[in-house]
């Protein structure tokens, strides 16, 4: 009976429990159903997600997380299915502003997640650019504040500015919310503004007329209360209307400056201070978009000794895994498949996540391509000579010539541009600032006054990249990285004639002389005449005038030629542009010790290279290195480290080996920095105590390197920004290679060739182009060069590369007017990438 009882006690007691687990999970269920429909919910309405800006669907809209509106990123920026489509949406003092425009301090960015609100306070005009400092802007006398915030609006959002009080009323008319639409994905398609209706042209069409101040305006393509963008489209498609006082203006900002782009813009009303802005955005989200499946690859190949990895990169909400594949491209046509296996899950990095497939057991000679889904990369190769031909040659034989200043540049029959800046340089005037950061203090510094002609500086140098300036820094580097190369590989490669009598370089024309030791004197002749001019080494030498240094295209057209003389008779000085007019370039002087240590050192090391070259120039590199040694005794030491390895390693001096073990302390704890330089004088210095340290330290720094790169699924240290990377990828690679050589045991040749990798494709965002435009299957055209109007490229230019959208939208537009993406690189970035090749083939046929 007791016996019974229990069991009977036990049952219900279980049968208790069982309705309870029941219980449990129907409870369970339903909150995991509620919370299901709540986030489905909010999928279909914009909100604001935890990195501070609101998304629904592919879109997403930020608020000042970027403030670089003359690079067209910051205000209000929208992203839609994958593109950015706006930015710039801010309060401006011009219908289509372009640099050196006036823009608003900014001040910190609010948060409020009640609301769902992202707010930010911004004023005119900014202190810090008031006409001072790096590119001065000339504000108006005009203060004011105001609010900008964004907030969700069903499935899009509206824009509201309030001001802090009421404009004056001088300034009506004149100021307005801004937004810009990107050109390059809108050229042929249509819009609609209420019953007006067009396309968006190729090229800025007018008319144009002139306001009150004399100034050339463009007229609106369109006026009205609702905007349309391109609906014809369902991943492009965006309305705007203009819930507050006036109308919308539609604009080609294009027709005031080149690098324009597409601008709604409303009006601030007289009186208005709340909701003195208030618009209405939808950008239409596609339901379920995902971006598509990215593989990045070199677009140039690999050499059968290295790793070979795809980074595969996929929408942050696609983690399947399914089969990539290695195709061989077979000679008689077709492909076939030598290898198919799951790709490695890495994991998330910016906004994506990222698988890698690694093919590196595969080392058969041929052309292939990876395939992952749907997706296909270009064809690349897998051989042993993949670096030994149209790899760093188009940088050697294209981009330094046709970058060559002072010069008349061939190619065939084509002029890349005419005998240039034989007036050069007129003395910069004292206490001036100039519009591109160049600043004279209250003296010259040397004997030539503001406005006389300096000697020797027409001739030699390289235009800075996208510009025609020249700075000493820029010219060193090139110099060095140069030079470095030279010594390292034995570079005797010919293929350009360059004559410094005629001033004439011909393309594709080879002369008997090695290309880079005629490129190394070309820049050696403008840095020397300079010092021998002045006793010191110029800061710049750059346009007087904006209307000068904006010019694109040949320029034997920004000045005469001929020298500067005032007149002197009393009449007028004729405006630059006509006959006879002050056009000469500028030279800026300064005193930075850092600067002329860094340029000496490259004077020293080209001393080496230019001796049976060049040996006037051999023996002036080595005496001006010597004298700018002695002259800087009281700097800081490690602002001498350059220069001490170049002076050890061309004179073999005893004391700049002594130099180094004086300050061995401090030298080791600066490895980060210097230790490609560190890394380079073990061998020359030859002291074990010296030796033993640095090895210590380059331990330390191996390990904080590849902390760095495991956070990447490329195997570098990146930390995107606001700049494209490439540069930094680049040294990064460059200073790999010097310390693999000293420290082979600690440093191994996967970093270096990892940067290679990055910059020829292996690289976030959906554009995998080689960052070296003319090299690879697909690369960076058009590019930021002087002839970027054309939508051109300069073969072997190499550009900024993917920059940073934030907080983790990774671009690289194919657009030639962002100089933060496409602006081809001249110094240490143009060199880092030759001797970075070189490098590659050295140590992988070795």
């Amino acid at each position: 009976m007791r016996n019974n009882k229990f069991t009977l006690l036990t049952s219900l007691f279980l049968a208790l429990l069982i309705q309870s687990a029941i219980v449990m999970a129907q409870v369970k269920t339903k909150a995991k159903n509620k919370q299901k429909a709540a986030a489905k919910a909010a999928q279909s309405v914009m909100v604001l997600n935890d990195l501070e800006y609101l998304e629904y669907q592919g879109v997403n809209v930020m608020l000042a997380h970027d403030f670089y509106p003359e690079g067209h990123q910051g205000g209000v920026g929208i992203i839609q299915n994958g593109e950015r489509v706006a930015t710039n949406g801010d309060i401006r003092l011009e219908p289509t502003p372009g640099q050196w425009q006036p823009i608003p301090k900014v001040g910190k960015r609010m948060v409020d997640r009640a609301k769902q609100q992202i707010s930010v306070h911004m004023h005119f005009p900014d202190s810090s650019i008031n006409r001072k400092g790096f590119n001065p802007v000339i504000y108006p006398d005009l203060r004011f504040g105001y609010t900008t915030r964004v907030e969700p609006a069903g499935k899009g959002f509206r824009i509201i500015v309030d001001l802090d009080k009421p404009l004056p009323d001088d300034w009506i008319g004149k100021v307005g919310f801004n937004m810009e639409l990107y050109p390059g994905i809108l050229f042929g398609k249509s819009y609609y503004m209420d019953k007006q209706f067009g396309i968006f042209p190729r090229q800025p069409n007018g008319p144009n007329v002139t306001d009150d101040q004399g100034e050339v305006q463009v007229t609106p393509m369109a006026i009205g209360k609702n905007l349309t963008v391109v609906p014809e489209s369902e991943s492009q498609r965006m309305t705007i209307a203009n819930e507050g006082p006036g109308d919308l203006q539609l604009m080609d900002g294009r027709g005031k400056y080149n690098n324009g782009w597409f601008v709604v813009r409303s009006l601030i009303a007289k009186g208005a201070t709340k909701n003195a802005i208030v618009w209405l955005v939808t950008p239409h989200a596609i339901e379920g978009w995902k971006s598509e499946p990215v593989v990045q690859v070199s677009q140039i190949g690999y050499h059968p000794n290295q790793s070979k990895v795809a980074v595969i990169e996929l929408d942050k909400h696609d983690t399947r895994v399914i089969p990539t594949e290695l195709l061989r491209i077979v000679e008689n046509g077709g492909l076939t498949t030598v290898l198919k296996t799951n790709a490695k899950v890495w994991g998330n990095f910016l906004r994506y996540h990222y698988l890698q497939f690694d093919f590196s057991k595969i080392t058969t000679p041929g052309m292939y391509i990876v395939r992952y889904g749907n997706v296909e990369t270009n064809p690349f190769q897998i051989s042993s000579t993949v670096y030994d031909r149209n790899v760093w040659q188009p940088t050697l034989e294209y981009f330094l010539p046709v970058q060559m200043c002072h010069m008349r540049v061939n190619d065939k029959y084509k002029v890349w541009h005419g005998l240039c800046h034989m007036d050069d340089a007129r003395m910069a005037p004292t206490d001036s600032n100039h519009f591109d950061g160049y600043i004279q203090g209250h003296s010259t510094l040397n004997k030539y006054k503001s406005g006389e002609t300096v000697p020797f500086l027409n001739r030699g140098a390289w235009h800075d990249a996208g510009d025609f300036d020249i700075r000493v820094e820029s010219q060193a580097e090139t110099v060095l990285g140069l030079t470095l190369a030279y010594e390292e590989f034995n570079v005797q490669y010919d293929n350009t004639s360059v004559d410094q009598n005629t001033h004439i370089v011909e393309i594709q024309q080879p002369d008997g002389k090695p290309d880079m030791l005629q490129q190394i004197e070309h820049g050696l002749l403008s840095i020397v005449g300079g010092y021998q001019a002045m006793d010191r080494f110029y800061r710049g030498i750059i346009e007087p005038t904006k209307r000068q240094y904006t010019t694109l295209g040949d320029p034997t057209n920004i000045t005469d030629n001929k020298f500067y003389t005032a007149p002197t008779d009393g009449s007028p000085v004729p405006v630059v542009g006509t006959p006879g007019a002050p056009d000469d370039r500028w030279v800026f002087t300064e005193v930075n010790p850092s600067r002329e240590l860094e340029t000496a050192a490259s004077l020293a090391a080209a001393a080496r290279v230019m001796k049976g070259f060049n040996d006037t120039l051999a023996r002036q590199c080595l005496h001006i290195a010597l004298q700018v040694w002695k002259r800087n005794d009281k700097v800081n030491p490690m602002q001498k480290l350059a220069l001490a390895v170049e002076l050890l390693q061309t004179t073999k001096d005893k004391v700049y080996a002594d130099f180094l073990i004086d300050h061995e302390d401090m030298i080791s704890k600066s490895m980060g920095y210097r230790g490609w330089l560190v890394a380079r004088s073990v061998a020359l210095v030859n002291d074990p105590k010296y030796t033993a340290m640095m090895t210590e330290a380059a331990q330390k720094l191996f390990l904080q390197i590849k902390s760095e790169g495991d956070k990447t699924p490329y195997g570098v240290p990146y930390r995107p920004a606001i700049w494209g990377a490439g540069w930094d990828i680049q040294n990064f690679g460059y200073k790999e290679y010097f310390l693999h050589e000293a420290f082979p045991k600690i440093f191994p040749t996967d970093y270096m060739l990892n940067a290679i990798n990055f910059i020829l494709g292996c690289h976030p965002g959906s554009n995998t182009s080689s960052f070296v435009s003319g090299v690879g299957s697909n690369s960076m055209i058009p590019g930021y060069g002087f002839n970027r109007a054309d939508w051109s490229y300069i073969p072997g230019g190499i550009s900024s590369g993917t920059a940073l959208i934030r907080p983790d939208f990774p671009e690289l537009l194919k657009w030639p007017y962002l100089w933060q993406q496409g602006e081809y690189v001249l110094g240490g970035g143009t060199t880092d990438y030759l001797f970075l090749i070189l490098a590659a083939q050295h140590v992988l046929k070795n």
